[in-house]
């Protein structure tokens, strides 16, 4: 084969913002409806950066009848003045330059959440049309951007109509930013108010004082967001409908040169951990430094309390960070400079400084908390809770230590009830946990035995969300989940250790299996959650229906497409409804369920950690007049259609 050749000429210079269309997964990692959203929030984090530095209190987010998104903040403005060497204005720089900005040093931003300077424009160049408007030095400017097809049939975007210009006078500061998704890059999808609210009230949140006002022009939603009270009202609103142990959170802030904190801590008596991080309003949802740093001065300062009031004898050994942390609702709150993040996402704070930082300020402040002669009781509170906590801990060891011997298959009854895949290749194998003995025998029978691996549960797993952790482990389900994923779980979770690339749960489509559904996936959210982070838990969607005459079967999955498929099928069909999985023999289970060519499954995640701790509290607790009204607020069966279109075939 003659060698191709290979000059200059066949380098490509991609132009302007041409880039982002190009690989528009490296700017906002997907062109579903996370990346989609993400075009509104690069607009809302400017806006934020603006007000968490001291300019401005209030923002404003329509979402418009004809699909835009506009976005006005009370800020300084973006600098309409011309750029010394691009000899544009600094509103034609920021949109249509990646990598330009003004948070590079820390002159105009003591504290960002942009890193690379590339926001705005990322959202001009996926846009059909973007317009921004300045209010500055007491005029109003004005610039339009959109994208077109050129001659040559090129796509050209975020192109400006023309050069900034005053379009009037006015007393307001700050920028207002309109613009509509390009169809062509996202297709039909919409902004969800649901979606943009959750984000709105943790930023609300996490900024103190901070209004935000969110409207929906398509229907007349409307929500304002403003919590004087900051993150001490988040952790707050994050234990409604829990047992506290003690009325108002514990609240410091502290600062040192360039770097803020603010911590808040309330206890319940639930059994596990909820902490939550940001720095720079950014979620850090897998920790990092600040995390580790925090961590380490509460359990050092606690363990100093319980020995200068004797609640620890001299032979005792100090009581473990976890032992501590049993029951709490943390809000770790960071603003900082030159942040350093692990990975592309954000999620996980790497600056060595921070911890050391954070763990000097949280001791300085929490021993200052605790001295004070009012907040004795607390400590003993949290004392106490703290050594009931221990003793379960030595409990639940033994338990783990029984679930992690080679045996505990064995011990489990794992062995006969669980059908192995005979592939050793972790990354094609998938574990079905499947309802019910009859279901599990159609999938064993069913399944391809190379990758695909069947666990039958035979009863209700234990709802972990009410019980403690060697509660939890003495259920024979939980036990045999474990066994089977053999990752451990808790503090000894161990993703390396995991068997199967996804782990998918196949219950009945009734209110039976929805409760299955719902108790496994509280499980891995409260004990292995870095299964579901890591993208390995996946839903499968058995069909409600099958419609089918002579020379014709379809199988439909929701009630909502049962009357296209009988108008398809024509006269004379037969329609048989799926009470259950046991009904479907191997064949049928493998074709509709199982066939990674032909299944529906849902990719389970956590899109925002604090609400889905709130969903898993209100649906799972004890708290009945809660559920009640989160179900009658957020259940919407029409909805079903859509569901469906955004997850088949996964």
């Amino acid at each position: 084969m003659a060698e191709k050749d290979y000059g200059s000429k066949d380098i490509v210079v991609l132009e302007g913002l041409d880039a982002v269309r190009l690989r528009p997964g490296m700017y906002i990692g997907t062109t579903g409806n996370k990346g989609f959203h993400h075009l509104l929030w690069e607009i809302v984090d400017n806006a934020i950066d603006e007000i968490s530095n001291g300019y401005g209190d209030t923002i404003s987010i329509s979402l418009n009848k004809d699909g835009s998104a506009t976005v006005e903040d009370n800020g300084r403005g973006i600098p309409v003045d011309e750029h010394p060497t691009l000899h544009k204005s600094g509103v034609e720089v920021v949109y249509t330059t990646l990598h330009a900005g003004g948070k590079f040093n820390n002159s105009n931003y003591k504290f960002s959440g942009g890193l690379h300077g590339v926001g705005a424009s990322v959202t001009n160049a996926l846009s059909k049309w973007c317009n921004v408007t300045v209010y500055k030095n007491g005029k109003e400017y004005q610039i339009k951007f959109h994208s077109f097809v050129d001659k040559d049939g090129k796509i050209k975007s975020g192109i400006p109509v023309a050069p900034l210009k005053q379009i009037g006078s006015t007393k307001k500061t700050g920028t207002k930013v309109s613009f509509l998704p390009d169809e062509a890059m996202f297709g039909d999808l919409k902004f969800n108010f649901d979606t943009i609210s959750v984000r709105a009230k943790e930023l609300a949140f996490l900024n103190k004082g901070l209004k935000i006002v969110l409207k929906d022009e398509r229907d007349g939603r409307e929500e304002a967001f403003h919590y004087e009270g900051g993150i001490s009202d988040f952790a707050s609103y994050m234990v409604e409908g829990k047992s506290k142990l003690f009325a108002k959170p514990i609240y410091f802030h502290a600062e040192d040169t360039n770097f803020d904190l603010e911590v808040a801590i309330i206890y319940t008596d639930s059994y596990t951990e909820n902490s939550f991080s940001f720095v720079n309003n950014i979620p850090t949802i897998e920790g990092g430094t600040h995390e580790t740093g925090f961590r380490n001065a509460f359990t050092k300062v606690m363990n100093g309390i319980a020995r200068a009031n004797n609640l620890l004898k001299e032979k005792e050994a100090n009581l473990l960070g976890e032992d501590f942390r049993e029951g709490i609702t943390c809000v770790i709150n960071v603003k900082m400079t030159n942040v350093q993040f692990e990975g592309q996402t954000k999620t996980k704070l790497g600056n060595p400084e921070a911890r050391t930082l954070v763990e000097a300020l949280t001791t300085r402040e929490l021993t200052t908390f605790f001295e004070q002669k009012k907040n004795t009781t607390l400590a003993d509170t949290i004392i106490g809770k703290a050594k009931e906590a221990a003793k379960v801990r030595e409990a639940a060891k033994k338990a783990k230590d029984l679930t992690r011997s080679k045996n505990a298959a064995e011990n489990f009854n794992l062995v006969g009830k669980l059908a192995a895949a005979s592939s050793k290749n972790k990354e094609q194998c998938e574990l079905f946990i499947v309802e019910g003995d009859s279901a599990g025998g159609s999938a064993k029978q069913g399944r391809d035995r190379k990758f695909q691996a069947i666990l039958p549960l035979r009863g209700k797993p234990l709802n972990a969300e009410k019980k403690r952790i060697d509660q939890v482990l003495a259920n024979e389900e939980i036990r045999t989940i474990i066994s089977a994923l053999d990752t451990g779980i808790g503090e000894d979770f161990d993703l390396s250790s995991l068997r199967y690339n996804k782990v998918i749960i196949l219950s009945d489509a009734d209110q039976d299996g929805a409760h299955i559904r719902a108790i496994l996936l509280t499980f891995f959210f409260r004990y292995m959650r870095e299964l579901i982070n890591d993208g390995h838990v996946y839903v499968g969607l058995p069909p409600l229906y099958k419609v089918y005459k002579k020379d014709y079967v379809e199988y439909v999955y929701s009630d909502a497409e049962l009357p296209d498929a009988i108008a398809r099928a024509g006269r004379g069909y037969s329609l048989q409804r799926y009470k259950g999985l046991g009904e479907m023999n191997p064949e049928q289970l493998w074709e509709t369920t199982m066939d990674p060519e032909k299944r529906s499954l849902i990719q389970v995640s956590i899109e925002d950690a604090t609400e889905a701790e709130r969903m898993v509290t209100t649906l799972m607790g004890d708290d009945i007049e809660s559920r009640k009204k989160y179900i009658n607020l957020h259940a919407n069966f029409d909805r079903e259609d859509d569901f469906m279109k955004n997850y088949k075939n996964n």
